[in-house]
């Protein structure tokens, strides 16, 4: 595991794309509470992504624009975020999206009583609903600070865990679902990151479906640039635009005289609303 997000936060999502990202109101029907609610079209990203750490300077991103990657994931917040932020400002969001990114936001909110590490904020099943509620509030707050528009996409980034611990499961879903409602409520579109055989795992299996977010971003480092053929789930999930698939970690590379270690991602989903 890279264990990129918590601790020291070595992963790198930030996603690029080689297509064109388009404002299509594709994916609205694979979330869930949403019906009575007008939402904005959904902005969806096809194509190269990635993720790194802290989020890379203008003179980087600029850059980096070359061609290949079209997105970049970006920690927005959370208790467990890894990594300090200098360069994560509205305005930053405002210049990069000018240039032509795309941004996948993320937020690290509470981790599973059952992982085996220290991390400042973690989930209980007595706290699991009421934390949900309060890190999905902080994470409009954040994203919307930064410029990232009401019909954003954020993805709640849950670390591996043992997924056969029922109690621990249980809570953890208690959690997803209490964060998901709390971002549709501010019209926000919720999205998960998680491994294939753990976290996303629990929720692409989940019997209950109710709740769950509607896009599905799964760590999966087969080095395979698909969100299809290495799909481990029926191929009826998370469809019309709602998956991204992380294939490589710690990818050392430079582009115009910058250096960056990144995650390489595959995308196919609804990305920030900006500008």
């Amino acid at each position: 595991m890279s264990n990129h997000r918590l601790s020291k936060k070595r992963r790198y999502i930030a996603w690029a794309v080689t297509g064109a990202a388009v404002v299509a109101g594709a994916g609205i029907a694979a979330q869930t509470s949403m019906a009575a609610t007008t939402w904005p079209a959904q902005r969806t990203f096809t194509g190269h992504a990635f993720d790194t750490c802290t989020a890379p300077s203008l003179a980087a991103m600029k850059a980096w624009h070359t061609g290949f990657y079209g997105a970049a994931a970006v920690y927005v917040g959370g208790r467990n975020r890894g990594c300090s932020q200098p360069n994560l400002t509205a305005s930053w969001v405002k210049s990069v999206s000018s240039i032509g990114w795309k941004l996948i936001p993320i937020y690290v909110g509470a981790q599973p009583p059952c992982r085996k590490s220290s991390n400042p904020e973690k989930l209980t099943a007595s706290t699991a609903a009421s934390l949900g509620t309060k890190d999905a509030a902080d994470a409009v707050a954040k994203a919307s600070a930064l410029g990232m528009k009401a019909g954003s996409a954020i993805y709640l980034d849950m670390e591996p865990y043992d997924i056969t611990d029922t109690s621990c499961n249980d809570a953890v879903l208690t959690y997803v679902r209490a964060f998901d409602k709390g971002l549709h409520a501010k019209t926000y579109r919720a999205g998960f990151y998680g491994f294939t055989s753990s976290s996303a795992k629990a929720v692409a299996t989940a019997k209950n479906r109710t709740g769950l977010p509607g896009n599905l971003w799964y760590a999966l480092w087969d080095k395979k640039y698909t969100t299809t053929k290495d799909w481990p789930w029926a191929t009826t999930q998370y469809t019309n635009h709602s998956r991204g698939h992380q294939y490589m970690v710690n990818s050392k590379e430079t582009r115009n005289g910058h250096t960056i270690t990144v995650d390489r991602d595959a995308w196919d989903g609804p990305v920030a609303i900006t500008g």
